[in-house]
């Protein structure tokens, strides 16, 4: 089987071990699979990571336990926990002590020809939602989530970063920072307001919540300066190496600081459902699985969107 392995670096293997699928589960047929920012920081390095890479993905079901699951598209939460603890039960298990995690923790990834997930972190595509919007369910659900930690009442959120998930994030709320002015121009098209970083000056000061979805360790120093005292830092990124910044301000100005993670798979699959957000103009190019690395080295280039993978 063709899969996209990464230990000490990313490597294409033909002839990876086939998925044994494990009661509960389905076994998964790749259609596309995106390249995240989270997968370039595992090549490098990030948790220690080894195994086949990929998190974004729209599959068909092969086989699972409840036959009605057979032959449908589907998208999946990347959390596989216990399905029993707390967390499980009322939070989606995003925090299950014993969880997995698809293609970054304990679990290999989607880049293969076929993988498996639980049923239960499944969620069905509807036929009126194409692969190519379908992909981008995982990162949308992310970036949708930045939405649950941002104050009541906040006239103003500021996200630092023209990437994919900062575009994202911009298309659900904000007013973007970024280096690229051609990636501004999809946020503005998204409906945000934007800034070259630049450019910033005391304009951007005293924001109620700042998200740093820059994907670089100097994210959190500027987040610093912009939020206005007693504001909310919402931070996204996430480094292979350690992160050096002053963190006085925090005390200091009384900040609020959230990590934000996962979401919602549902709520982002019915926001590509009803066309309240169309990320397809974030695709700048696309790979077979059978050159999967070169789409990594792709994706690792200055200044790329999104990269596609195609099973």
């Amino acid at each position: 089987m063709l899969a996209l392995r990464c230990e000490k670096e990313p490597t294409l293997v033909r002839d990876y071990p086939e998925p044994v699928r494990k009661p509960g589960e389905a076994l998964i047929r790749l259609r596309l699979a995106g390249v995240c920012d989270t997968d370039l920081q595992l090549a490098r390095g990030y948790m220690g990571f080894a195994g086949v890479l990929g998190h974004e993905f729209v599959g068909e079901v092969l086989e699972s336990d409840d036959p009605t699951w057979r032959g449908r598209r589907v998208v999946g939460d990347i959390n596989a926990g216990c399905g029993h603890c707390s967390d499980c039960v009322h939070h989606r298990g995003h925090h299950c002590k014993s969880r997995t995690v698809l293609g970054i923790v304990g679990r290999d990834g989607a880049m293969a020809e076929r993988f498996t997930i639980p049923e239960r972190c499944l969620v069905a595509v509807p036929n009126g939602v194409d692969d190519d919007r379908a992909v981008f369910a995982e990162p949308l659900a992310a970036a949708l989530h930045v939405a649950d930690d941002v104050p009541a009442g906040a006239d103003r959120v500021v996200v630092l970063g023209d990437g994919k998930l900062g575009l994202l994030v911009a298309s659900a709320l904000v007013f973007v920072v970024g280096h690229h002015e051609d990636k501004l121009a999809l946020a503005r098209a998204a409906g945000a307001e934007t800034l070259l970083e630049r450019d910033v000056g005391s304009e951007l000061d005293d924001a109620p919540a700042v998200v740093d979805a820059t994907g670089s360790s100097s994210g959190l120093a500027l987040a610093m300066r912009l939020v206005r005292p007693r504001g909310t830092l919402i931070l996204k990124t996430t480094v292979a190496g350690a992160t050096n910044a002053d963190l006085s301000p925090i005390v200091i100005n009384e900040l609020r600081v959230a990590g934000s993670r996962c979401g919602d798979l549902g709520l982002a699959v019915s926001a590509l459902e009803a066309e309240r957000v169309d990320p397809r103009p974030l695709i700048a190019a696309r790979f077979p699985l059978a050159s999967a690395d070169e789409a990594l080295r792709r994706a690792a280039a200055p200044g790329t969107l999104k990269v596609i993978v195609q099973g």
